[in-house]
């Protein structure tokens, strides 16, 4: 090998590193390699099929001269040059540098789950749709093999969302997977992350670390609830989201086609889930920490409202909050501590004083009572272990028997409090109507 060829194979490492950036050290391994596996193609004994043991090559970094044995004896200059150990080389060569490249773009991608990405979608096959994502790092061209695409499950979409081609679209990384050939984006446009990124980003006070986001809950392309915290009790956290008439805001609900609720957090649940449920007024939060259930009172005006539509308000706000929130005015409560009262009276070994102490923790019903634990049980009536078995063996045969006789007999008159669901639907208008005013 000649000092110009040396200088070749200098410059295209170089070249191959630069454009594709790839650590010199595997683009010279990898040519070793193709080089090794040439020798020893070329060194078989097609009589007996033997290869020869042992082949080595080396070469030298910064003159680009190659060296190698066979057997610890010098490989003659013919062995390893010319075009046959070239063609020979350049599979092994090819591969090698299409693996580096994987693991180059993988170790690019992997810390960006978790964050937005954007890029121009290119296909929409069978619900998934493909988004070609720019070359990171603004580095030099790369071949097609390169090319990163991000893949959009039909799961990920949000409902009724259309992805038309050369549109760009922002999106969540939730995983980075990689073979020996491509590397897989897969992204999200329903996580409740892909709002709270995108607030991140549009929104200055929030970019800047003056309003802390202290919480998401979603349902995709209908509503989000956000929950904004400023430990400065000169800013307006809520008006620094929102802008005036919605200015800071408007960028994100209309990319997500969704309503967006921007609620302030507080530690004191008594005042966070009273704004969790905003448009809604609410009287009384009473917290029911065994159960982790939250009974909020509101007047009957204000019922449908807080629960809204099909339940979402009433459903989103005990996400956001992490109670299982249950909407009632203050009649509907009494009338059910009265039936628990009433209930609980009629099982053996609860008396009237444990009978309180059970609706005072928010056991309102049988069904609600029979998933507590016998030591709770045992702690609340200073009862045995014997006795709170018993006790909740009654309960649970009474729930069973009351959801029997609920799915037997269904009817429109159903007074349950399921927080928006099948009682509530002849309300959704109503909640329309108020919702739309307070957009």
């Amino acid at each position: 090998m000649n000092s110009r060829e040396m200088l070749n194979l200098i410059d295209l490492v170089d070249t191959i590193h630069r454009d594709r950036r790839i650590d010199k050290e595997i683009i010279f391994s990898g040519i070793e390699a193709g080089i090794v596996a040439a020798v020893r193609k070329r060194a078989v004994d097609f009589r007996t099929g033997v290869e020869e043991p042992v082949v080595e090559v080396h070469i030298d970094r910064k003159s680009g001269e190659i060296t190698g044995t066979r057997d610890g004896v010098a490989l003659a200059p013919a062995e390893i040059d010319g075009r046959i150990i070239a063609q020979s080389a350049k599979q092994v060569i090819s591969h090698k540098i299409n693996e580096a490249v994987c693991d180059a773009l993988y170790e690019e991608y992997r810390p960006k789950i978790d964050q937005l990405i954007s890029g121009e979608v290119v296909k929409n096959d069978r619900g998934t749709t493909i988004i070609a994502l720019p070359q990171p790092g603004g580095g030099g061209m790369r071949g097609e093999k390169d090319k990163i695409e991000a893949i959009l499950p039909r799961g990920e979409k949000i409902p009724g969302e259309m992805y038309h081609l050369k549109t760009m679209v922002r999106a969540l990384v939730v995983d980075v997977k990689k073979d020996t050939t491509r590397v897989k984006v897969i992204v999200s446009r329903t996580r409740p992350l892909l709002v709270q990124r995108l607030f991140e980003q549009e929104i200055p006070d929030i970019a800047d670390g003056i309003v802390e986001i202290k919480g998401v809950a979603r349902e995709p392309g209908h509503r989000t609830k956000i929950a904004v915290y400023s430990s400065d009790q000169r800013v307006d956290c809520v008006g620094a989201c929102i802008g005036v008439r919605g200015s800071r805001i408007k960028n994100i609900t209309e990319e997500l086609n969704e309503r967006i609720d921007v609620v302030p957090w507080d530690p004191d649940m008594q005042i966070y889930i009273p704004n969790a449920l905003k448009p809604a007024e609410v009287e009384e939060v009473i917290l029911c920490t065994m159960l982790g259930r939250a009974v909020v009172l509101v007047r009957q005006e204000d019922r449908s409202l807080a629960i809204g539509r099909k339940g979402q308000n009433v459903r989103l706000a005990s996400k956001l909050c992490g109670w299982d929130i249950e909407i009632m005015t203050r009649d509907e409560l009494e009338g059910m501590l009265e039936k628990a009262l009433a209930g609980y009276a009629e099982i053996d070994g609860i008396n009237s004083e444990l009978a309180d102490r059970l609706v005072g923790e928010g056991f309102l019903s049988f069904d609600d009572l029979s998933i507590i634990e016998p030591i709770d049980l045992m702690q609340m009536g200073d009862l045995t272990q014997e006795q709170a078995e018993a006790i909740i063996a009654q309960v649970e045969e009474r729930a069973e028997e009351e959801e029997r006789n609920a799915t037997a007999r269904p009817g429109p008159d159903d007074n349950s409090n399921d927080n928006g669901n099948d009682n509530d639907r002849d309300s959704d208008n109503d909640n329309d109507d108020a919702e739309e005013e307070e957009k």
